[in-house]
C-alpha cells in the first residue's frame, strides 16, 4: 500500500568506489571513475553537470539498467552488483520507476491504458486511475497521447512510473522538452513524490536552477563526483523562476 513517509536519515543507496568502463573494439571509454556517494530514503537528489559528464551513466547504474565495472552499489542493504539477471530484473520491476525526457507513451493506448501497462511487469500496482488523479489527469483518462499536450504526456509518464509504488524514482532530464510553466508543474509533482509520499527521487539535469529544490546536489564532471552539497532549505518548485 502507498505510505506517506517523512524524510529519514536512513541510507537507501550507497556507491562504494564505483567505476564504469565501456569497450568498443579497441576503444575503451571510462564513463565513471571511483564514485562514492550516499542517498537517503525520501531525498530529492539532483545530479548536476554538463553533457558527457557521466550523469546518465550514474542514473543507469542506480536503476540497475547497466552494470558497474568495479565497486559496489548497495540498495536497501543489498549489493545489486551481485545480482544475477533474474534478480536484477525483479529489482527494476518492483523498486525503480523511470521518467525520461521523451515520454515513451504507446500512441495507440489511452492515458489510463498506458499507466495500466505496468501491470504486465507482474508487480503490485495501485489503481491506475488513482495514479492519474495524483498527477491531475483523472479527467483525461480516455485521451490518447496525440490528444494531450507535452506536459500532460509527461504527467502520464509520471503516473506510469509511480503506479507500482517504487522506492526509487529516476528522472532523466524530465523537463527538457517542456516550456517554463509546464516544467515548473512537473518539478512540483516530482518534489511532492519526495515530500509527501517519501519516495527517493533522483533527477539528472544540466540546469543549475534545479539545485535550489533539491535536498542534495551531486555534481558530476569528467566521470567523477567532485562535490556533494546538502540543501537545508530547498525551495518549493513553484518558486523557481527562469
Amino acid at each position: 500500500m502507498e505510505q506517506d513517509l517523512s524524510k529519514t536519515n536512513n541510507v537507501l543507496i550507497k556507491f562504494e568506489n564505483v567505476g564504469k568502463v565501456y569497450k568498443t573494439g579497441q576503444i575503451t571509454y571510462e564513463a565513471l571513475n571511483n564514485v562514492s556517494l550516499e542517498i537517503n530514503e525520501g531525498e530529492l537528489v539532483v545530479l548536476l553537470g554538463p553533457s558527457g559528464a557521466g550523469k546518465s551513466t550514474l542514473l543507469n547504474l542506480l536503476g540497475g539498467l547497466d552494470s558497474a565495472t568495479s565497486g559496489r552499489i548497495i540498495f536497501a542493504g543489498e549489493d545489486i552488483t551481485s545480482f544475477d539477471d533474474k534478480r536484477l530484473g525483479q529489482f527494476r520491476a518492483k523498486d525503480v520507476g523511470i521518467i525520461f525526457q521523451f515520454y515513451n507513451l504507446v500512441p495507440t493506448l489511452t492515458a489510463l491504458e498506458n499507466v495500466d501497462l505496468i501491470r504486465e511487469l507482474g508487480v503490485e500496482i495501485m489503481d491506475p486511475l488513482k495514479a492519474l488523479e495524483m498527477v491531475g489527469l483523472g479527467d483525461r483518462k480516455d485521451n490518447f497521447p496525440s490528444q494531450m499536450s507535452g506536459g500532460q504526456q509527461q504527467r502520464v509518464s509520471i503516473a506510469r512510473a509511480i503506479v507500482k509504488m517504487p522506492r526509487l524514482l529516476l528522472c532523466d532530464e524530465p523537463t527538457g522538452a517542456l516550456d517554463t510553466n509546464t516544467s515548473r508543474e512537473v518539478l512540483k509533482l516530482l518534489q511532492d513524490q519526495s515530500r509527501v509520499h517519501g519516495r527517493t527521487v533522483v533527477m539528472v539535469t544540466h540546469n543549475n536552477l534545479f539545485a535550489d529544490i533539491a535536498d542534495k546536489v551531486i555534481m558530476v564532471k569528467n566521470g567523477t563526483v567532485f562535490d556533494i552539497q546538502k540543501n537545508e532549505n530547498p525551495k518549493d518548485a513553484d518558486e523557481l523562476n527562469w
